[in-house]
């Protein structure tokens, strides 16, 4: 059986699980929608504006699994996955401040953390015969 978590993690991690996909759901409307400055990022990034789509939808991806039961470490950690992209992409290609990157990083990083239980729990779902 597996213990509930504490009302404290609990209100932890729906609070940063809202905010972080308020964040994404915000930055992929931006792409989809045609922003300027989207399209200027992606276009000096190099990648096609084909690749603002890819992104935006796996931000949405992102998003559901953030909220949904069962799947927010999964959420979580493709979204993390991303921010480790996109700090690399500032830092190297774009050549500006990665902060909003990171702070997603972090958030994105300390929510898989927080649900990492869902990980073991799949593992051992294939182990069951």
């Amino acid at each position: 059986m597996i213990p509930k978590p504490s009302k404290t993690r609990s209100g932890l991690s729906w609070t940063l699980r809202i905010a972080a996909a308020a964040a994404f759901a915000a930055a992929a409307a931006a792409k989809l929608s045609g922003a300027q400055m989207s399209i200027d990022m992606f276009e000096q990034i190099g990648l096609g504006q084909g690749f603002r789509y890819v992104t935006a939808t796996v931000e949405l991806i992102g998003c559901v699994g953030l909220l949904a039961p069962g799947l927010t470490a999964f959420g979580a950690l493709l979204l993390s996955l991303t921010m480790v992209c996109a700090t690399v992409a500032h830092l190297f290609v774009l050549h500006n401040n990665p902060g909003g990157a990171v702070l997603l990083l972090i958030v994105t990083a300390t929510i898989t953390v927080l649900h990492r239980d869902q990980f073991t729990r799949l593992t051992s779902l294939g182990k069951r015969s």
